[in-house]
């Protein structure tokens, strides 16, 4: 259970940097502060996804919570405005909890009000339940709910306008408002004593999160009814917002059916290390309907499902969770996605064409697939399904694809067109690409040799002798290759990106994978070499930074409007998700045994009480590259959660692999 104390949560400083979130299994979520003070744009009781995963609309920012003792009113809510902070509900919150979901405990003069929030799974709905203790002596008690409404894009804020139709449907233990034409009604359904009509708005909300990050950060909110609850007689009420209408008699089924359901996803954990069952609870929020198939929110508040950081998570969301159903939906609905050799890295969503715009994320799908078998021993589904996908895709990247991706006489791969940004470092300013590395990038090779491997052992298994040839000549061609243009003698370590005679120096991370992906291109020695210099110049205690702080572009901070943020992106910034491919390596390289199994576990424990800062429960996407390496982005990344998910159960303590196909159901 991650809590705190009455005095942190009466730390102002201290409650704004922990956020909590709340899934539902589409896309959508519910997310603020412990303290109930929307920070961001992105923050709201309910942020609905209208076409899952995509279309996420916060329909109900907040509410605004009174309640009255003997006469007396008491303000639960915080906000900020300009300049101050107001109400100031959060002096009367005696503890915050995630239990499993948000429980916020208020007393105010002797009487204990318990707020809990949680989503449905599979709905667009949030439950909002109170429980009352009453002080000893208190005759009086009335709660009042005033809901603040948005609806608007949740990249966007919105302003008092003209075109917001207040009109209110109610009838008995439910209230409706269709605001805007286009948009879903949002439901209220309540047991509250009586609804009050008048409607107003409240100005001039101010997100302190969006100002620090140069984006637009003043809003005007919409409240179109309170909703009074009288305590004498009854000391639990309930709320649920959605875009369906609910029976509330049926709440506390639905608030026990997703207990039992979050109970169920820790009974998948690897492992009862704590560690492990957080990531396994935390990979949960990532996993998210498109259509009939399951895909992968790259991360929260404000990003989609995206290929290649879905091929690189899916390991460690999927298969180590022993998932292996969603694993195989993700991997097929790819597979049917596949063009000129490419798996798309934006979906389409409502008819426009999905981009192809990378050179590693169909090789990350290669590779995912190889995951896929190692779990499950499934080689009927990959023959039947995915290989003749597969052969096609290394065809397409012989003869030459999109973006000039093709292989080049060296048998290496090569890629890159002006103003494109194809690999995973891929922050662009404008016409700006911060970090082009035309050419061949490094990970790259280290992915295509392994991906020839793979395709090498398949053919060999499925009898497909010509292109069991065809591979080993390529694989044997680009490892040589390698080894002869990648080598830099001077740094003793690896260059990042070749482009004709041009060789890019630069220490960072992407090196790595040459080494920690299951066949290396290097030599023992070499190998070690290179895993030296990265812990060296690039480990931090949350994961390795993109650039050494030696190189002149290095940039030791992630902060400020998005010109500035961008072009710090890959220039220095720590990503966690590169720890997991680090302590791969480095224990590939050096002998595996209670000292070093010490030593990358160390590594790990920094991570792990991450989970009770910034995204609670969660793995931040990026931090800084300087001390005390601020946690930055997304409060909720996908591959960070993964990576770590993986390297502790396969590298670190070793979990057991439980096939449930053998290769003999060929």
């Amino acid at each position: 259970m991650i809590q705190f104390s009455t005095e942190q949560c009466r730390d102002l400083q201290f409650a704004l940097s922990r956020e909590w979130l709340e899934t539902n299994g589409l896309g959508g979520f519910s997310s603020s502060t412990i303290i109930g003070l929307n920070t961001r744009r992105y923050h709201g009781l309910l942020t609905a996804s209208l076409n899952p995963p995509a279309d996420r609309y916060v329909l109900l920012s907040k509410l605004e919570e009174t309640i009255t003792i003997d006469g007396q009113q008491f303000d639960l809510s915080t906000n900020q405005y300009v300049g101050s902070i107001y109400p100031q509900g959060y002096q009367y919150l005696k503890a915050f909890r995630l239990d499993p979901f948000p429980v916020f405990t208020y007393e105010v003069n002797g009487t204990e009000i318990k707020k809990s929030i949680f989503m449905i799974c599979g709905e667009n709905s949030t439950v909002i339940q109170y429980q009352v203790r009453p002080a000893d002596g208190a005759s009086k008690i009335e709660l009042h709910v005033r809901p603040l409404i948005a609806f608007r894009d949740y990249h966007c804020t919105t302003h008092e306008n003209n075109t917001l139709n207040p009109t209110i449907q109610s009838e008995d233990q439910w209230a409706a408002i269709t605001p805007y034409e286009g948009l879903p009604t949002l439901y209220f359904s309540h047991d509250a004593t009586s609804v009050d009509p008048t409607g107003y708005w409240y100005k001039n909300f101010e997100y302190d999160q969006e100002l620090q990050r140069g984006l637009d950060f003043n809003e005007d909110l919409y409240s179109p009814f309170v909703l009074k609850f009288d305590l004498n007689t009854r000391y639990s009420v309930n709320l649920i917002a959605s875009t369906k209408r609910h029976d509330i008699a049926q709440v506390n089924g639905y608030q026990k059916a997703e207990i039992k359901r979050r109970r169920e996803i820790l009974a998948s954990s690897p492992s009862d290390k704590y560690f492990v069952r957080q990531l396994t609870a935390a990979a949960d929020q990532f996993v998210v309907k498109r259509k009939d198939q399951k895909t992968v929110i790259a991360g929260y508040h404000w990003f989609g499902d995206w290929g290649r950081d879905t091929m690189i998570a899916l390991p460690g969301l999927t298969l180590v969770t022993g998932r292996y159903d969603v694993a195989k939906s993700i991997l097929l609905g790819l597979a049917r996605s596949v063009d000129c050799g490419m798996i798309p890295n934006r979906s389409s969503d409502h008819g426009e064409q999905a981009e192809y715009n990378t050179v590693d994320a169909t090789l990350w799908f290669i590779l995912a697939i190889r995951s896929f078998l190692k779990y499950t021993g499934d080689y009927k589904t990959v023959r039947d399904n995915f290989y003749p996908v597969l052969v096609d895709i290394i065809s397409w990247h012989v003869r030459g694809t999109r973006y000039g991706i093709r292989v080049d006489s060296d048998g290496l791969l090569s890629a890159g067109q002006s103003g494109v940004q194809l690999t995973w470092m891929d922050a662009k300013v404008g016409d700006w690409v911060v970090t082009p590395r035309y050419g061949k990038p490094v990970e790259v090779q280290a992915l295509w040799y392994n991906v020839l491997c793979f395709m090498e052992e398949l053919a060999d298994i499925f009898g497909d002798k010509l292109n069991h040839t065809q591979y080993a000549r390529m694989e044997k061609l680009a490892h040589k290759s390698f080894n002869d243009l990648f080598w830099n003698q001077q740094t003793e370590c690896l260059y990042d990106c070749v482009n004709g005679n041009d060789r890019d120096g630069s220490i960072r991370p992407n090196q790595v994978f040459a080494v920690s992906l299951p066949h290396s291109l290097l030599s023992q020695d070499r190998a070690k070499k290179v895993i030296e210099v990265i812990e060296r110049d690039l480990l931090t205690p949350y994961g390795l930074r993109s650039l050494s702080p030696t190189h002149p572009y290095y940039r030791g901070r992630y902060e400020g409007d998005p010109w500035s943020r961008d072009s710090a992106y890959h220039q220095g910034t720590v990503w966690a998700w590169l720890l997991g491919p680090f302590i791969t390596a480095y224990l590939k390289v050096h002998d595996r045994n209670d000292a070093t199994v010490e030593k990358v576990t160390q590594w790990c424990r920094t991570l792990s009480d991450h989970l009770n800062d910034a995204g609670l429960g969660q793995i931040s996407e990026i931090f800084d590259g300087d001390a005390p390496y601020t946690a930055r982005g997304a409060i909720a990344q996908g591959w960070s959660v993964a990576e770590l998910l993986r390297v502790i159960c396969e590298n670190i303590i070793e979990v057991k692999v439980n096939k449930t196909q053998l290769i003999k159901n060929i």
